[in-house]
């Protein structure tokens, strides 16, 4: 969509997602599952590097297999891009998170570079994540901060 095609109904709908999007970056690192309750759909998909996850209970136990062993977090979002079609949206944000252990490891950081492909669908007025890809381009750091992943998932390189 170019700019003169840029609805004030498509404006609002690009600051609810923003909103959204940062929304779910706080509730991350402020360990608030249950309010991912009122951002994601219940059957929503991702691909957040460990392999397809389907439904909100899986997305977010996969997540917590990282963060829950983990000390302070903190996802960062910029240069965000917005879609909309209708009552379908696509959005597409950087990434940039810092990770700090916990206990005998708070001396070790882990920090990823990466960007989120989501998609985006209305559902009662609000706009809801379907689905979620993270493209990640780097890492640094020590795996060590994070908790165990998922069963069967073994970091690389």
């Amino acid at each position: 969509m170019t700019t003169a095609e840029t609805t004030f109904e498509d404006l609002l709908t690009e600051r609810a997602i923003l909103r959204s999007l940062t929304r779910i970056a706080r509730a991350m690192d402020e360990r608030a599952w249950a309010a991912l309750d009122d951002l994601v759909l219940a059957d929503a998909t991702a691909n957040l590097g460990t392999g397809e996850l389907t439904g909100l209970p899986d997305i977010v136990a996969s997540i917590r297999s990282f963060l829950d062993e983990c000390g302070p977090t903190q996802h960062l979002l910029g240069n965000v891009l917005v879609e909309v079609d209708g009552e379908t949206a696509t959005s597409r944000a950087y990434v940039s998170d810092m990770h700090v252990g916990a206990g005998d490891r708070s001396h070790l950081t882990f920090c990823t570079l990466g960007d989120y492909h989501d998609e985006w669908v209305r559902r009662g007025g609000e706009w809801l994540l379907s689905r979620r890809v993270k493209v990640s381009s780097a890492h640094t750091g020590s795996f060590e901060v994070l908790g165990p992943g998922p069963a069967g998932w073994a970091p690389r390189g």
